[in-house]
Order: C-alpha cells, then structure tokens, then sequence
C-alpha cells in the first residue's frame, strides 16, 4: 500500500490551480448513458473515483477514451447492460448515480449497495422516494436494489431532504420521464448546477438551476455535448486551510469565485483573510490567525449545511486549520456522524480538541504539531491530517492515502509546487 512521508514545518509559496470539482465530474460521466451520442467532458480530474466510474462505464458496454490530459469522449451507444458490476460498486459511492440514467435510458437496473468513504450513515431513502414518485417500482434486497418502470411519469416530487445525489438521481430520470416534473427540497451545490447545465447542453429543459426548486420537462432522446466541468471549491477551500496552517501566502488561480461565499465566510471567521487580486484569490495565511469571537465574546462556531451554506466536505479542514489560530471555536458537523472520528488523530499530534459528540468539536489553538504515523480514513480527513503534518515538526508517515487520491488529483505533486516536502512511498497510481 502506498503512503506519503511528509516533512513538516516548511513555508510555502507560489499558485496552485484548482482541479475539476470531482463532485461535479462524477454525475456528468453518469448523465453520458442517457443518450447514444457522444459527450465530452472537459477538465476531468484524475483520481481514482473518476477511474472506477469509467471502469464501470466501460463495463456496461460504453466507450471511454481519454483524448486530452483531462478530457473524456464517452460513447454509450452499445449501452444494453442495466446490471452494475458489485465489485466496482463497492469502491465509490458514485455508483449510485447509475441509476437514474439506466432507468430512464433503458427502463430498469439492478444496483447493489455502492461503497465509498464510512463517514457515518448516508441513506438512500431519498433515492427510492424519488423513483417512487416518477412511477418506479422498487425491490430491495440485501445484496441488491433492483428498479423498474415500464415508463416514467413527471410528478411534483417533494425530496425529504436536500441530498446532493438523490437530486441529481431524480433529474437525470425526469429528463427522459413522459410529462413535467417539479422536484422541491432540492439540493442545489455547485456540482447540481453543473450536472443540470450540461443536461441543458444535451437537449433537456430544465428551470430553476442553482435553487431548490427544479422543474424539468421531459424530452423524447438527449444528444451529445462538449462541456467544461467547473473547479472544485472544495479544493479551494483544502488550499485556504494549507496556507494557514503552514503560515504562507499562495494564490489560488482560476477560483470559483461564484461559489466561494461561505467557504470565505467560515475562513474569515477562524481568522482567514482572502483577497481577490490579478492572478486569483490571495490567502494571506502568512498574516496572524486569530479566531472571531461572536458579538459579546460567545464562542463563535463553524457549522455546515445544506447548499449555500458552509460545505459539509470543508470541516474536517477547518478543524485543523482551527488547531494553528489563536481562541477557541467550535466545530460542528452536523451532516454526517462518523466524519469527527478523526480527531484522535489530531490530538495525538498535539492539538486541544475536545470531541463533544460525533457532530461537535471544541478547538483551542493555537498548539504546535508534532509528527506521527497516522492513517486515512476518508479523503477529506485524510487531506486535514495531510495538512497537519505540514505544519508539523518532524517527519509524519501518512498511510490509506488511496482515499486522499480518490478526490485530489496528483496532489504530492501540486503541493511540491509549493515547496512541500512529501515523498510518496510504494505503489504508483
């Protein structure tokens, strides 16, 4: 197994781009079953999530071929499976996003559970309410889902929570679905509105893009498309949180800008300040970090939720960028209850955290790091202990990196850029 050893303590300097937003890439190479034309995808990154779902793609009878550094030609024209491989399912939890388009493309498909990061119970319920409602027939077993419909019906459809894939699940049956379909509570993320807009560029109708009510006029077939998968603000704000906590100042070109209001917010509130310059956005992370109390001196807190708010996928940044700023905040995850479990971690090198529950994280910073062997248990933990050890004094052994690299593409390398110093030790990717 591959891992990383990372020397901590160093300055950085220099700019680094944003990938393509995995999150994004992801539902856009599922949204390619949907017609037999093909699409490409431009600014794709190259991470392991990517591969597997081309893998399982490919599997399914698509072609797939990488015709530039990060651009993918999809042709599912010869698509006739509608069972997804287990085996390649169990790797990611994207393989979910399946569904939806083999639904509606070829009236049915048996899927079995998908796999992905253990960051605490991620339903499916919102899923099936979905299908339900545009007229699917469901028969759940407990190595399988298998779903049917002889065709699909528009129906205003009230999700019971604003999930990011049972949104995109839903709109990419209702495009090909017979009628209107108005689907509330639903999510709205950045990788929402990409997965729409390229549907738009397929030939589907959809209104209401960027907000929680979607309201999609089914069409007859979807044709091929050319389009640019946007950057990741989940990397821009993993990229805010390493120029803190290593006290440098970077540039982050070619930033979402749009997107990064509470991403900003959050930051700005552990002490972060950003500015827009020439070259992109500024992290003037060389600058002291200081924590902003509430009004009255309340210990303030960092809190995620759904769309437009704080992401879900940044607090585990936060929390590590919090152990390198002066005061006291409060962490508070409150999507998913296994993502804190990495705290013992961080403690371990040295930070004051006191874990609540499994929603909520005390922080008092700031504590100097000291080097550790840890290991990865999600991307988004995995680059927060990442961060950490480059902050840290001495050398840190991260080891699962597999799960950093399932959604930053090449990023020993990028940061190298910078002036990190990590070494990656065992197999290549």
């Amino acid at each position: 197994m591959a891992s990383y050893e990372v020397e901590g303590g160093r300055t950085l300097t220099g700019a680094i781009r944003p990938a393509g937003n995995k999150n994004a890439a992801l539902p856009a190479l599922s949204a390619t079953l949907l017609t037999d034309e093909p699409v490409i995808l431009e600014n794709v990154p190259q991470i392991r999530d990517v591969s597997t779902l081309l893998e399982l793609l490919e599997s399914l009878g698509a072609q797939v071929a990488w015709v530039g550094e990060n651009t993918v030609k999809v042709r599912a024209a010869e698509v006739t499976s509608a069972v997804v491989d287990p085996v390649l399912a169990e790797r990611i939890r994207a393989s979910v996003l399946l569904a939806g388009p083999l639904l509606a493309r070829l009236g049915g498909v048996t899927l079995p559970p998908p796999g992905g990061d253990v960051i605490g119970r991620r339903r499916l319920d919102s899923h099936f309410l979905a299908f339900r409602g545009l007229g699917a027939e469901i028969d759940l077993r407990s190595d399988r889902f298998e779903i049917h419909a002889k065709r699909l019906r528009g129906q205003r459809i009230f999700l019971d929570e604003p999930s990011v894939t049972a949104t995109e699940n839903a709109v990419m049956a209702a495009v090909l679905a017979q009628g209107t379909t108005v689907l509330h509570n639903a999510a709205a993320e950045p990788h929402v509105q990409d997965l729409c807009r390229l549907l738009v560029e397929m030939g589907a109708r959809i209104d209401g893009v960027g907000t929680h009510v979607l309201t999609i006029e089914g069409v007859k077939t979807l044709g091929g498309a050319r389009f640019r998968i946007g950057s990741d603000h989940v990397e821009v704000g993993s990229f805010i949180g390493l120029a803190a906590v290593t006290g440098s100042r970077i540039t982050i070109t070619d930033p979402p800008v749009e997107h990064l209001d509470s991403t900003l917010v959050g930051f700005r509130r552990l002490g972060v300040e950003c500015r827009m310059g020439e070259e992109g956005l500024e992290v003037l992370g060389d600058e002291p970090l200081k924590i902003q109390s509430d009004a009255f001196g309340h210990v303030p807190k960092v809190d995620d939720g759904p769309w437009p708010a704080f992401p879900a996928d940044l607090t585990s940044i936060a929390l590590v960028t919090a152990t390198q700023c002066r005061g006291t905040v409060l962490i508070h995850e409150k999507m998913f209850e296994s993502r804190m479990f990495f705290t013992d971690k961080l403690v371990g090198m040295g930070a004051q955290i006191i874990l609540c529950d499994p929603h909520r994280a005390v922080v008092v910073g700031p504590s100097p790091l000291r080097a550790a062997t840890v290991e990865s248990p999600d991307i988004r933990a995995g680059m927060a202990l990442l961060l950490a050890a480059l902050t840290a004094e001495g050398t840190s052994t991260i080891h699962n990196i597999q799960q950093i690299e399932r959604g930053y593409e090449r990023i020993d390398d990028r940061l190298r850029g910078l002036g990190a110093c990590i070494r990656r030790k065992g197999e290549t990717l």
